[in-house]
């Protein structure tokens, strides 16, 4: 049984999951903004637990274990319903399928982060966090809203789902937002993401989008600038090794 200390955050976790399910709802009546707002709320209330769970030190497996299922459920389930019911569903059995990989890849990456949270995701993340994946998407259609008050680009929409559900599951690491400002990578974190909440903020409605989208392509980006170092390397060390060798001799 969870201890007294554990209910605070606790009590937060239960928020997400009753955001996740209100979201579901939401989407099967056709309030498509409404369902994505609580996807939002579901996110907030999801980062406020872990920073109650460990201020308040009733950070425990159970919280990780019920705050992972929460998470499932609003930003891979609820996710997937409300872009099935505005889009999706139009494309038939194709619809279900993209969907299904959508939850898949979240439920993989909640189990791999499980795996890893003491370890390697202290530092990043690796693969794109599903909270950040959720808000994506339903950024995108509150954002589709504001502008025109209605989906448009649906083709966009679902191209977005199936590269959300393949930076998931992928290797690309993603900045993790630190606890503490110790170090001056840490401050410069800390300084960017005040600055992109203080934009969001301004206009919720039509800077959510753009700040989540900026920060997903600057993972692609690192991740591309990483591999095309690495070839460099790889092809550039047998040559430096041969002239290294051909100094020694000459010497």
């Amino acid at each position: 049984m969870p201890k007294y200390r554990e209910i605070v955050p606790g009590t937060f976790t239960m928020g997400n999951v009753v955001c996740g399910f209100l979201a579901i709802l939401s989407a099967f009546e056709g309030h498509i903004t409404t369902a994505c707002w609580f996807v939002v709320l579901a996110g907030f209330l999801d980062a406020l637990d872990g920073k109650v769970a460990r201020l308040s030190g009733g950070a425990s497996q159970f919280g990780v274990e019920l705050d992972s299922l929460a998470d499932f459920l609003s930003f891979g389930v609820a996710p997937a319903v409300l872009v099935h019911s505005i889009k999706l569903n139009s494309l038939g059995k194709w619809g279900w399928i993209i969907s299904i990989v959508f939850i898949m890849a979240a439920a993989y990456r909640l189990a791999r982060y499980n795996l890893l949270a003491d370890t390697e995701e202290k530092k990043d993340f690796l693969g794109l966090p599903v909270p950040a994946a959720a808000f994506a998407l339903v950024s995108f259609i509150i954002f589709s809203y504001a502008l025109w008050d209605e989906l448009r680009y649906g083709e966009v929409l679902v191209s977005m789902i199936i590269l959300l559900a393949f930076l998931m599951v992928s290797q690309v690491q993603y900045d993790s937002f630190p606890d503490r400002f110790d170090t001056p990578q840490n401050r410069l974190k800390g300084a960017v993401l005040m600055v992109a909440l203080i934009i969001i903020l301004f206009e919720p409605r039509l800077m959510l989008f753009p700040i989540l989208a900026l920060y997903i392509l600057f993972g692609i980006a690192r991740e591309v600038y990483r591999m095309f170092y690495r070839g460099v390397g790889r092809v550039a060390g047998p040559y430096r090794r041969r002239k290294t060798d051909r100094g020694s001799e000459d010497e």
